[in-house]
Parts: structure tokens; sequence; C-alpha cells
């Protein structure tokens, strides 16, 4: 396979799950679709071979992590400020009560475990592995997350 064909099928095979990882953690459009582009040059400069396309799938959403991570943490995002920032504070948003919603009121901690849970459909184990963290780890992260979803579920209607 050449370049350009490894480049679209990585593309079209984890653009989306890399992109929601990082908003996940970074809660900014922008930066994700950075992540996303910073993780494709990684993969195309650097190939590397796959015995399985599971083991693919979470070294290429490791990656996204550790990208992400090292955004959260370097001395150029505590300087930065947004445009939206500067302006005057508009209004809140008004919630659609959705579950999404309610899921992105939580601490990165919680998001990125509740993620890759619910949405990419990965066993505790796993998600371990991907965020480097042990697999009870996983498990009280799940449990507080719940707990800490409850009371804007309810809010909505939720049980």
């Amino acid at each position: 396979m050449n370049i350009t064909e490894h480049a679209e099928y990585l593309a079209n095979t984890y653009s989306d799950a890399i992109l929601r990882l990082s908003y996940t953690y970074l809660k900014n459009t922008e930066d994700a679709k950075d992540i996303c582009q910073s993780v494709f040059v990684k993969l195309l400069t650097n190939p590397k071979d796959f015995s399985s396309v599971d083991q693919e799938r979470a070294y290429i959403l490791r990656m996204a992590a550790n990208a992400c991570k090292d955004l959260l943490k370097s001395p150029w995002r505590t300087r930065m400020c947004c445009l939206d920032a500067c302006m005057e504070v508009p209004a809140p948003d008004v919630s659609d009560g959705s579950v999404w919603v309610a899921v992105n009121q939580l601490p990165v901690l919680y998001r990125s475990v509740f993620y890759l849970y619910y949405y990419e459909g990965y066993q505790a184990e796993e998600i371990g592995r991907i965020l480097s963290i042990p697999k009870a780890t996983v498990h009280t992260r799940l449990a507080r997350g719940r707990e800490k979803l409850k009371p804007y579920l309810e809010e909505y209607g939720y049980e």
C-alpha cells in the first residue's frame, strides 16, 4: 500500500474516533482537529506493522490520548487565551438534556473513560492499556463518573 492509500485508510478508519477522544480531553474542536492531524502525521512518518486491527486501533487511540495530555500540560497552553474568553461573557448555553452534554460536564479523567467505554465499546482492561492506568482505576472512574452524572441526569428526568 502506497503512502496515499495508507493515509486515506487511516483517515477513513480512525479520524472520527481520534477526533471524538481528543474532544473529550480538550473540549475544543479546533484543538481536537490539530491533535487528529498530528497523530496522522506521526503514523505516516513512522509506519508500524500491527498483528490485528484491534491492536492498531488501541495504539492509535493511545497516541491521541497522549498527544492530548501533552497539549494540556504544555506551557504555551497555560499562557494563551482563546478569543471567546476575551469577549464579553455570553449567557450560558441552554442544555438540550442529552446524555453527552452531561458527560461533557465531567472532569477529563471521567470523560475519557466514559467515551472509550460507552461510545467506543472498549472493556476496562483495554481502556487501562490505552490510557496507561490500572484496570481497577478504570472501574473506579466509571463508578465515580456515574455518581457525578446522577444529578445532571435527574435534572432532565433520567433515572
